[in-house]
């Protein structure tokens, strides 16, 4: 069974920084593409960014543009930096896989085959 693991998710004040971080925890994320997704109670999954596998082209969705940034860490790791954060900021994130397929939409985003489940990600004063 191939998982994702999400971790980094907290509560900060409006200008705070968190850094996500997506572990494949039985399998190597670096030939796949790997996307951010945010979701808020009652709206349906947005997506973020994503990263292809090679070479690691990055890929934003407009709001997270200029203060998100999606890495690769080692081979079973991506990162989501995020500064500069807003209450609309606020949701679950969720890390996916799946296939480098060249598809890299964000909006609406392509499908992904496996997921995470998810860090609560908190913007509040």
């Amino acid at each position: 069974q191939l998982q994702l693991v999400e971790s980094g998710g907290g509560s900060v004040q409006p200008g705070g920084s968190l850094r996500l971080s997506c572990v494949g925890s039985d399998f190597t994320l670096q030939y796949y593409t790997v996307a951010w997704f945010r979701q808020v109670p009652g709206k349906e999954r947005v997506g973020v960014s994503c990263i292809a596998a090679s070479p690691p082209a990055t890929f934003y969705n407009g709001f997270a543009r200029g203060r998100f940034t999606i890495s690769r860490g080692d081979d079973k790791t991506v990162y989501l930096q995020m500064n500069d954060l807003k209450p609309e900021d606020t949701g679950v994130y969720y890390c996916a896989a799946g296939g480098d397929t060249g598809d890299y939409r964000l909006d609406p985003p392509r499908d992904y085959d496996y997921w995470g489940q998810g860090t609560q990600v908190t913007v509040s004063s």
